[in-house]
């Protein structure tokens, strides 16, 4: 664990969300050395300090947020569990830090700053990190005792910042104190950190105190010196966690009264500390178990991450059967804990202890479908009382009381209930009571969270999982969630997202009705060819290469392919070399034939499987200068890549996509049967299809053949009440080979294109869904900020009323409104900003609506400038004002306007330059 010094030497919209400690305009920082880092946390600081051998820069939000992120280095110490000190010439040691165990290094060697930049500072850089954290400058003092000694060490650090400046120049760089020499490194540093000014630690055992008038005059000296220059100065203090949260806002804004940005964490940080912004906690803790159950068959994955995922928030998956429960220290990630286990907890006395510790830090906990534990007497500190049931007598239950969110999809039945339950002191959502007037409640809100259990949750019917509570409801008020504008990744521009995408089966399948034809001639012909909106389209390496399983056949097939490629509307993909069908049996490297296809003669290597194919696609079959490239994988067979395969993807800088059943119709309406947006697996994420493809309507290609169709019924469904999936026409190039499937294809894509929809690849909507998963949002009374919208551009807000008007500013091209939803639409920009107060006038120009993606966005007093791109011919919606006049560049084919709505269509174009002037 790295250490920074603790003393002189060593040291709407919805005006309910909760009050965070400063403005979101202000600076704030965050030091975090722990593992697993939570990118929704500290991805909305200026400043965010890392251990950078706890960091694993492959995951999408180190890509996101790298440009605020400081690699912590040790300068003049070194700890001996450091990876470099391996490396270290030992003549180099000069002493040693008695209260961090850690080896004092001798700055004025010559060779120390080669093994500095070389073992310490390039290693990082190779990994990705492109700024920096000095600490321990100061740590020379412990052995250079004379004024020269000091001097000739000061000289060092002078020399060797200077050298990391006109190594690096684009590098930003932070030090921790540095007093001394601040007068001539001034130009070359962004910031200066130093710690403890009003609390600190010191001592033998480093514990807590308050820092000493003394001590805050000297520092008060010291600071005039860095404050003649236009340096960010941040400040950590430090206190234990269980005071964290009730003394951290006081002096977080004793700090900021004296021009620091303020941290307030424990000493240790490794637990999420407090700042003058801070990040809404969107992470809700899952407890799951039973390792037997793959993570992406689990029911609180499959049932309970849609109602989370649409409220804005992020289930975390934690398997309590191969991990200890988390530590309080971990917990201060999560806004809410779900228990969710399929079996009884084996040590039900430790869960609730644990459940205790959890309730000191106002983390509300909801019971999901049951107890999982069996003795509930255990449930008394909950204020949930368990009676003595005799079970041998057949009891016959009437309504007591049902609130309005029981009866989602249907009602509880009033059968046999295993338990006498009294919940004290709580809002009783469901009850029943038996012939002798015996009540108990299955459901209830609480001031400790929630439950809801057994068949006042959820109910199995004719092989359906149903609700019977509604779980946006149920979740957002058990855990008290805050109403936050959700990230959505349904629609961009006020239009729904489309997109489609074609796994690679039965590329050589003969079509019946001309066996000189392949499925994959009638799908390049009759589709890709004809529909002209973005589709990505994959390939099999072994049905098409000559090294596969149709050597004869493979100059035909390649030729059908590389038709296909060449075209502007298609987007390549690999769905891999053997289409493994389970992946979790790659053992050792290695999957054994009858789990793929079998070419003659291959061993199997998944390095050729993904990233083989891919090249061999972008070198081979596409033409030149041809974009996009092939860059992402639709995973075959069972669709459950391990955590070792989705990170050797994502460490290749691959995308992939497919698994998750989506697969609700009329027949099925229930939101069981909608899927998540993807799945993690050990801090990379599965992102799973917008629905599901042809092979499930059709019976696993058994017929109806036309089945297809049904899709539309899952489109309609997945878009209202609630918008929770964008459009996605996925299916397999053998859909090429019978009229029937054909026929529905066309069906399908022509009643999508008669949607108000904004066409996109599959890559563009993979990449929202990262986004989804890593977005930072602060808040304070006036306003949400967001930060890390680097592909996801909307949010939603819900019930907004239709008289509220949204103030509008730089980062916000205009929103509109579908059913009870309002989506705004965001700029280029990777960070926003939305008012809270409404407005009841609109004077400003915005954007209602586009099929395509806002390329530049500016406002001005006077002028409204808006740069639009789209796959398709180019139609947008605008209002603007009495009294501001519009040109539009080219000019388009259609421009109407009724009263303030401007409509402009394009005929060819799918490029226009907007200006609107105040007159």
């Amino acid at each position: 664990m790295k250490h920074l010094c603790c003393n002189k030497i060593i040291l709407l919209f919805l005006l309910f969300g909760i009050t965070l400690f400063g403005s979101v305009k202000d600076k704030s920082a965050i030091v975090y050395y722990g593992e697993h880092i939570s990118y929704p946390l500290v991805g909305i600081h200026d400043y965010i300090i890392v251990e950078p051998n706890n960091i694993d820069t492959y995951r999408h939000g180190f890509e996101v947020y790298k440009n605020k992120m400081y690699a912590y280095v040790s300068i003049g110490e070194i700890d001996v569990n450091d990876p470099a000190y391996k490396k270290l010439d030992k003549t180099l040691i000069v002493g040693k830090n008695a209260a961090w165990k850690s080896k004092l290094l001798n700055l004025t060697n010559p060779h120390y700053k080669e093994f500095l930049f070389n073992e310490m500072i390039e290693p990082q850089i190779k990994k990705g990190f492109q700024n920096f954290f000095f600490d321990t400058l100061d740590s020379y003092q412990l052995v250079a005792k004379t004024k020269k000694a000091r001097q000739k060490n000061e000289a060092a650090l002078v020399d060797i910042i200077h050298s990391f400046h006109q190594r690096y120049p684009h590098a930003k760089l932070i030090l921790n104190r540095g007093f001394e020499i601040i007068d001539k490194v001034h130009n070359d540093i962004n910031a200066m950190l130093f710690e403890s000014y009003y609390r600190g630690v010191g001592g033998k055992n480093l514990a807590y105190k308050d820092v000493s008038k003394d001590d805050r005059e000297w520092l008060d000296i010291q600071l005039k010196k860095v404050q003649k220059y236009p340096l960010d100065i941040i400040c950590v203090d430090y206190l234990p966690l269980n005071k964290i949260q009730k003394e951290a806002k006081p002096l977080i804004k004793k700090l900021q009264k004296k021009g620091f940005i303020p941290y307030v964490a424990t000493k240790e940080l490794n637990s999420y500390g407090y700042s003058s912004k801070n990040a809404l906690k969107r992470e809700i803790l899952t407890l799951i178990n039973d390792t037997k159950v793959n993570r992406i068959e689990q029911s609180a994955h499959l049932y309970g991450a849609v109602p989370l995922e649409y409220l804005g928030y992020i289930q975390k998956l934690y398997n309590v059967d191969k991990k200890p429960l988390p530590t309080m220290a971990q917990m201060q990630r999560y806004g809410g804990v779900v228990i969710w286990l399929n079996k009884n907890y084996n040590d039900p006395e430790k869960l609730m202890e644990w459940i205790e510790k959890v309730r000191k830090f106002n983390i509300k906990i909801v019971f999901a479908s049951s107890f999982s534990m069996n003795n509930l007497n255990l449930l008394k500190p909950l204020n949930i009382i368990n009676k003595e049931m005799k079970t041998d007598i057949k009891h016959t239950y009437t309504l007591l009381h049902k609130d309005s969110m029981i009866g989602y999809e249907m009602s509880p039945p009033l059968n046999t209930v295993p338990y006498l339950l009294e919940a004290k002191n709580g809002e009783v959502l469901y009850s029943v009571k038996d012939e002798k007037g015996e009540k108990t409640t299955l459901a209830a809100i609480m001031p400790w969270g929630g439950y809801a259990i057994e068949k006042a949750f959820m109910i199995e019917l004719s092989g359906d999982n149903l609700w019977t509570i509604n779980p946006f409801k149920f979740f957002q008020k058990a855990l008290r969630l805050p109403k936050i504008p959700a990230p959505d990744v349904t629609t961009e521009n006020g239009k729904r997202i489309f997109f489609s995408h074609i796994d690679g089966d039965g590329i050589a399948n003969r079509v019946e009705w001309d066996p000189e034809l392949f499925s994959g001639n009638t799908i390049y012909s009759d589709i890709l060819s004809q529909y002209k909106v973005p589709i990505s389209v994959s390939v099999i390496g072994s049905e098409i290469n000559k090294n596969g399983l149709f050597p004869k056949l493979s100059p035909q097939l390649i030729k059908i392919v590389k038709k296909m490629f060449a075209l502007p509307n298609v987007e390549p993909a690999t769905h891999t070399f053997t289409h493994p069908f389970f992946w979790n049996k790659i053992i050792n490297g290695n999957l054994d034939e009858k789990y793929r296809l079998k070419p003659k003669g291959y061993k199997f290597s998944l390095n050729y499987e993904i990233k083989g194919m891919l090249d061999e696609i972008n070198e081979k079959l596409l033409p030149p200068n041809k974009t996009p490239k092939a860059r992402t994988i639709f995973w075959s067979g069972d669709c459950t890549p391990p955590a070792k395969i989705l990170k050797y993807v994502y460490k290749n800088h691959i995308l992939n996509l497919n698994g998750g059943d989506t697969t609700i119709t009329n027949l099925h309406p229930w939101l069981s049967n909608i899927a998540p947006l993807g799945l993690e697996r050990a801090g990379y994420y599965q992102i799973y299809t917008g629905e599901q493809n042809e092979n499930i309507y059709t019976n696993e290609w058994l017929g109806p053949f036309w089945g297809f169709k049904k899709v539309v019924q899952t489109f309609k469904l997945t878009n209202s009440p609630r918008r929770l999936k964008p459009i996605d026409i996925y299916y397999h190039l053998y859909s090429g080979s019978k009229r029937a499937s054909i026929n529905a294809l066309k069906y399908v894509y022509d009643w999508t294109l008669k949607q108000d929809v904004n066409p996109i690849f599959a890559s563009e909507y993979i990449r929202k869904v990262m986004d989804f998963y890593t977005l930072s949002i602060a808040e304070d009374h006036k306003s949400y900020l967001f930060s890390g919208l680097k592909h996801l551009k909307t949010v939603r807000l819900d019930n907004m009323q239709k008289k509220e008007i949204i103030q509008l500013n730089n980062n916000i091209a205009g929103y509109s409104h579908f059913e009870n939803h309002t989506y705004i639409h965001m700029a280029q920009n990777d960070s926003a900003t939305i008012e809270k107060k409404l407005i009841h006038k609109q004077n400003n120009p915005y954007l209602i609506e586009a099929n395509g993606k806002v390329v530049s966005l500016k406002r001005e007093e006077k002028r409204f400038y808006l740069k639009l791109q789209s796959h398709i011919p180019l139609k947008t919606q605008l209002f603007i004002p009495k009294n501001w006049q519009l040109k539009i560049k080219p000019q388009p084919k259609v421009l109407t306007h009724k009263k303030n709505i401007y409509t402009i269509k394009y005929q060819k174009n799918t490029r226009a330059e907007i200006n609107v002037f105040r007159r």
